[in-house]
């Protein structure tokens, strides 16, 4: 079988080398290797390939398999600068509690050539929390997301959200010296300024850190056999809750730029999230600000200027 990334990875992966230079060639060679690395991981494992799934994700080729015994499965396939062994390590530590259980074992995890090759059990890829009503889909999300923030493993194998931030507040910085893209602008430069200053705020004093997904999504909440919904896709990173779930506060933001109560809507969200998880309302306002302005600024660096305009419309609400 033939083992082509889908058109929507490809795009993902030519944003992150128009990003910035970091990792462009391994990614370019994980490319060029992806075929032969499928083939190997698929054989080692003893697996029948079904189809490759579309149109995936944005970092990772996605290939539905079964096992040796008929059990349905996932492989999944990533480059390094995806760090897909940091979510190996969390998907272990999780246990399948809140989050796709892990099938890998020992030996064909460590075969060589196999790096950033994970079996996964297999949810219904089409069927995200994202497709039930908004009320509805924000409860079952923000219930997932609790199961996930425990304690993280004693090996300081993860990035904190102060290093993470950090990269990101450095590009924001560079974006706006160079004044181009989101930088461009005086208001956009605004947004800039604040969210930095928000993040300075926010890390000097911190509350009790967690392990948390890093990318928290309604997309990245798939149909489960065992439970409901389980959690896909971590970028896995130590840090305070808020963080986790201010990506949740600006979901489906296409919606809320569309209506004219957006910005009443989202107030309430942040305070309907903060309360039900017993987060912080000032911390979860300050993380969500500061995310959708760098998820804002990458997005006009990277050519997307009209996801760069919802966003941080978005936060300047905040």
């Amino acid at each position: 079988m033939a083992f082509e990334p889908p058109q929507r990875l490809l795009r993902a992966l030519g944003e992150t080398r128009r990003s910035g230079p970091e990792g462009a060639d391994e990614t370019d060679a994980w490319l060029e290797h992806l075929p032969e690395l499928a083939r190997r991981a698929v054989a080692l494992r003893e697996l029948t390939v079904e189809r490759v799934q579309a149109p995936g994700g944005r970092s990772s080729l996605v290939v539905l398999v079964r096992r040796a015994d008929g059990t349905p499965a996932v492989l999944k396939l990533a480059p390094g600068r995806a760090r897909p062994e940091a979510e190996r390590v969390a998907l272990a530590h999780w246990d399948g509690r809140g989050a796709v259980r892990l099938l890998d074992t020992d030996g064909a995890r460590d075969a060589p050539g196999t790096d950033g090759v994970l079996l996964l059990e297999r949810l219904h890829p089409d069927v995200s929390v994202r497709s039930l009503p908004e009320a509805k889909a924000l409860l079952e999300a923000s219930g997932t997301l609790r199961r996930l923030w425990v304690e993280p493993p004693a090996d300081p194998v993860f990035e904190t959200v102060a290093e993470r931030t950090g990269r990101q507040a450095e590009a924001m910085r560079a974006t706006v010296a160079a004044g181009t893209g989101a930088g461009a602008g005086t208001e956009a430069a605004a947004l800039v300024d604040a969210a930095l200053a928000a993040r300075e705020e926010l890390l000097a004093g911190p509350p009790e850190e967690r392990l948390l997904h890093g990318t928290f999504r309604q997309s990245k909440v798939l149909a489960g056999e065992r439970v409901p919904w389980l959690a896909v896709g971590p970028d896995p990173v130590v840090g305070e809750c808020a963080f986790d779930l201010a990506r949740l506060v600006r979901d489906r933001v296409e919606d809320l730029i569309a209506s004219p109560s957006g910005p009443s809507i989202t107030r309430r969200r942040i305070k309907r999230l903060a309360e039900s998880l017993e987060v912080d309302q000032a911390r979860l306002r300050g993380w969500t600000l500061f995310r959708a302005v760098e998820s804002g600024v990458r997005a006009a660096r990277v050519g997307r200027p009209q996801d760069a305009e919802l966003l941080l419309e978005f936060a300047g609400w905040l």
